[in-house]
């Protein structure tokens, strides 16, 4: 499934692909720079060559197979958060 978001502006509007990078918590550390997370169940093992100082429980923000950066805990659950309630819209409609 590919997501779209709408552009708009005065002249135009137009719908080009998204990427989503999510948010994800750190279960284990493994090989050198690499780490188990748990992305809503699904755990997966992704690169940590971009990021410093992740410890197990740390969230870090994961796109297509690599920690992009670390987030604040708080930060984490709130978005976390928003994408539960728009997956529950999404299910309404």
């Amino acid at each position: 499934m590919v997501n779209y978001v709408i552009i708009s502006t005065p002249e135009n509007s137009y719908k080009t692909p998204m990427c989503l990078a999510i948010p994800a918590c750190v279960e284990q550390l493994t090989a050198e720079n690499h780490a188990i997370v748990n992305l809503g169940g699904i755990r997966k093992e992704i690169s940590l060559a971009l990021v410093e100082d992740i410890a197990p429980g740390d969230y870090v923000i994961v796109h297509v197979g690599f920690a992009l950066q670390k987030l604040d805990q708080l930060e984490a659950k709130h978005t976390l958060a928003m994408f539960a309630e728009m997956s529950a819209l999404y299910k309404d409609n």
